[in-house]
């Protein structure tokens, strides 16, 4: 099921430390899951959604996930992270689109975008309370350009059970 290898793919992915617990479900939310776990004394909350449509001419791609992160341990809120199921070009410019909204500040680490700061975090995070589906471009190392199509729905329900369990 596809919610359940985002579940292990986060964990793994964010929860690499020998102290971190396991994943618990604070709940399905219709396209966006809610989850939460121990690391060390510390809790982390996560919320994660896969594409309903990705396009692109690729002959191979991984998995293709978001996931918005709360560390309150760290002061660490609305962290959005755009993993493409591809190593990015260089410098490749993502383009995230949420209704009227563009957002193009990001950076890229290998098969992951991130916001260039808590700031377009937060305009992320704001955007997605409000749209309906969200646009994510980008291209890959070998110039083969992409499109993920994720749906939103869910996505304020699932935010606001992530924000309760981890408090600012």
């Amino acid at each position: 099921m596809k919610k359940l290898f985002i579940l292990s793919a986060v964990f793994l992915f964010g929860a690499a430390a020998a102290n971190a617990g396991t994943p618990k479900l604070l709940g399905e939310y219709n396209d966006w899951s809610a989850f939460y776990y121990q690391d060390g004394k510390n809790v982390v909350c996560y919320m994660a959604s896969s594409p309903q449509k990705d396009e692109g001419k690729y002959t191979q791609r991984g998995d293709i996930y978001v996931v918005i992160t709360h560390r309150p341990a760290e002061k660490s809120f609305d962290v959005v992270n755009f993993v493409a199921g591809y190593t990015y070009k260089r410098d490749a410019k993502v383009v995230v689109k949420i209704g009227k909204t563009t957002i193009d500040k990001m950076f890229v680490d290998n098969d992951k975008a991130w916001a260039v700061s808590e700031k377009t975090d937060k305009e992320l995070v704001a955007a997605m309370k409000k749209g309906e589906r969200m646009i994510v471009t980008g291209e890959s190392s070998r110039g083969t350009a992409t499109k993920d199509t994720y749906s939103l729905s869910g996505f304020t329900a699932a935010y606001r059970a992530i924000s309760a369990k981890c408090k600012k």
